[in-house]
């Protein structure tokens, strides 16, 4: 009986516990779900405070995307291991710049006329320049003249009144040079009378023949010939001697004054105190370089007309087809597929990024996934006082200088287009050991960035990797006389059957030094696997379109801001 009263005692108090037991369960359970809803979406944990555009690009922010299923693309918040070593290429000690003159190279006092003075007047931005700088010497050689210092353009697009001498160090150009072209700095008067040289011009591509044929007929009548908006006027291909010229030219006796470099200099020095390695990327996203490509980033209305206003400027101006120029890789890739693109390759959130660019069109707005990608992110402006920049900010080829030694001294230099300045540092960084040099290969990289939110992050990267192969700088990637010389001086790239650890090219501090050749062996046809799809510039002057694979030549002459515009 007793046993009967304890079982009714504990089955009344089970009886008014459940009801507690299940309100407790169900609170449990809201809050849970409260919780589950308001958790963040996913970010890199290397830096949660950024959120990264994995769904839209910074100009394409729709509403499909809001209904879409939940995406399986995502960054994750370390690096990948990658196959490679990141901070060097493969065999690149087995390579290395030669460009002495051989023993048939007669020296500039044997070979050069009296009475025969040629001058140059450039044309374009900084690097375009510098190309007809380099040609210049190249052009007065063959026509056994001396050589007056060339005539900067302070009337172009850029709008720098900057000479000769206030950006290159003009005593280093003529000595350095003195046994391959006599080079003056003003032309002698005449007749007690300033001599002005009878002006002219070459076409593009200009061979030996077509200096010979063209110019020294006119030279040998009036003595003093000056060839006006002087770029790309020699040919692609030449006589070994002449291309190793060149190089001598390019990376030897062109070196910037003192005030720029020590600034660049220390620029450099503030990287590397932030860390052991740094990239650099050039970045051309202005407002005019993406009107004039026609290309399409999915901004709508407010892109279209924006863009469409600027292009109203010029009259000469194709309509294009934007998708087409995307899906033909001739479009520069924005900021965020730079970003995703490196993150790929396998550089981390935690990697250093210098950028040299011009105002980038949406501002912030575009620039904010890549900086969420790489919150380390750098420019001269932010890591120089305004001091510090006073004396070159009013002059765009000494800020472009600056910019230029700073990615020039990079680990990894990036570009997202095909500019000048893209094409001479990736010559100059293949010349001094192949130091990493990424061009993107944007026409597979396109479909894959339309592609990317259906697909997982591994094999995003996967394909990235495959897609890169042959645009990454490595020793033999571009055969010999493919692309630009300026881009890829093959001539001038010597092979060693042993890699030599320790070798005495000479100082690469922008010009100084010449480098002793031990073996001059060229670089062999190599024929790779996934050779980059380059043009060969000698025979293909007529394509067109804009961007990664453009040629400036094709820029029509009767909108010259275009051409300068673009040039950089």
């Amino acid at each position: 009986m007793a046993f009967q009263r304890r079982r009714n005692h504990y089955y009344h108090r089970f009886r008014y516990l459940l009801p507690a037991i299940s309100i407790v369960s169900g609170a449990l359970l809201v809050l849970l779900a409260v919780l589950s809803f308001l958790a963040p979406y996913p970010v890199d944990s290397d830096n949660p405070g950024h959120r990264v555009h994995l769904h839209t690009s910074s100009f394409n922010v729709g509403t499909d995307d809001a209904i879409a299923a939940p995406p399986v693309f995502r960054v994750p918040n370390n690096r990948r291991r990658s196959d490679r070593d990141l901070w060097t290429s493969r065999n690149s000690k087995f390579f290395h710049g030669c460009s002495n003159a051989s023993n048939k190279f007669l020296k500039a006092d044997a070979i050069t006329h009296p009475n025969r003075y040629l001058a140059i007047a450039t044309s374009g931005g900084l690097n375009q320049q510098r190309t007809g700088i380099t040609d210049a010497v190249v052009a007065a050689r063959i026509l056994n003249a001396t050589l007056v210092i060339p005539k900067l353009d302070q009337k172009s697009f850029w709008k720098d009144a900057s000479n000769f001498s206030q950006i290159f160090d003009i005593n280093w150009f003529i000595s350095t040079l003195a046994k391959d072209v006599k080079i003056i700095k003003e032309l002698p008067r005449k007749g007690g009378k300033t001599w002005t040289p009878y002006t002219m011009r070459v076409p593009r591509k200009c061979s030996e023949r077509c200096y010979t044929n063209r110019v020294l007929p006119v030279l040998l009548k009036r003595h003093a010939v000056q060839l006006n908006k002087f770029d790309y006027r020699l040919a692609n291909r030449l006589d070994t001697d002449l291309q190793k010229l060149r190089c001598r030219v390019n990376y030897h006796a062109l070196k910037f004054t003192d005030p720029i470099r020590k600034m660049g200099e220390k620029l450099v020095h503030r990287m590397r105190m932030k860390s052991r390695h740094y990239i650099a990327l050039h970045l051309r996203f202005e407002p005019d370089m993406l009107a004039f490509s026609g290309c399409y980033y999915g901004g709508g209305d407010k892109e279209r007309k924006e863009l469409g206003a600027i292009r109203k400027r010029w009259k000469t101006l194709h309509i294009s087809n934007p998708d087409k120029e995307r899906r033909h890789g001739k479009c520069p890739l924005t900021p965020e597929e730079v970003g995703l693109m490196l993150r790929a390759l396998g550089y981390g959130s935690d990697v250093h990024l210098y950028v040299a660019s011009g105002d980038v069109y949406g501002g912030e707005e575009t620039l904010a996934p890549l900086k969420a990608l790489f919150p380390n992110f750098y420019s001269k402006e932010t890591i120089a006082t305004k001091e510090e920049l006073e004396s070159f900010s009013s002059f765009s080829s000494r800020m472009a200088a600056l910019d230029f030694i700073v990615c020039d001294e990079s680990d990894v230099f990036v570009t997202n287009n095909n500019g000048n300045m893209a094409k001479i540092l990736a010559g100059r960084r293949r010349y001094f050991g192949h130091k990493p040099t990424i061009r993107p290969n944007a026409k597979k990289l396109y479909r894959l960035f339309l592609s990317k939110d259906n697909m997982t992050w591994e094999a995003f990267t996967s394909r990235v990797r495959t897609f890169q192969r042959g645009f990454m700088g490595e020793p033999n990637e571009v055969r010999p006389g493919r692309g630009e010389f300026h881009e890829n001086p093959a001539t001038c790239i010597c092979e060693d059957s042993v890699p030599k650890e320790i070798r005495d090219i000479g100082s690469r501090k922008y010009g100084k030094g010449n480098n002793s050749i031990k073996k001059d062996e060229v670089l062999d046809d190599q024929n790779v696997d996934d050779d980059p799809e380059w043009p060969d510039t000698e025979d293909d002057d007529n394509h067109s379109g804009l961007g990664i694979g453009l040629d400036y030549d094709t820029v029509n002459s009767e909108e010259p801001e275009l051409e300068d515009m673009l040039s950089d």
